[in-house]
């Protein structure tokens, strides 16, 4: 199969792009799942840790990109569950 795909590739070069853009999109696409799956509010075990939120720290950062925001000096302001 990889054979067939690289006589293809060399008899036409204009296919080189797109099989680099599709592959660093499925690469990007797989890391944001796993970054999903490994979130702070995912429960995996729900005997051990049944609400994992609520063992957040108020300086862990929970967006996925913080423009402005300085995560080290935030204080916690709710009570302990």
């Amino acid at each position: 199969m990889l054979s067939t795909v690289s006589r293809q590739l060399r008899s036409h070069p204009a296919l080189v792009p797109l099989f680099i853009f599709i592959g660093g999109g499925m690469c990007m696409s797989g890391g944001y799942l796993v970054r999903l799956a490994l979130g702070p509010h995912v429960s995996w075990n729900r005997n051990g840790n049944p609400e994992p939120w609520n063992k957040t720290e108020p300086t862990q950062q929970h967006k996925f990109y913080a423009v402005n925001m300085d995560y080290s000096k935030l204080k916690k302001e709710g009570p302990d569950f």
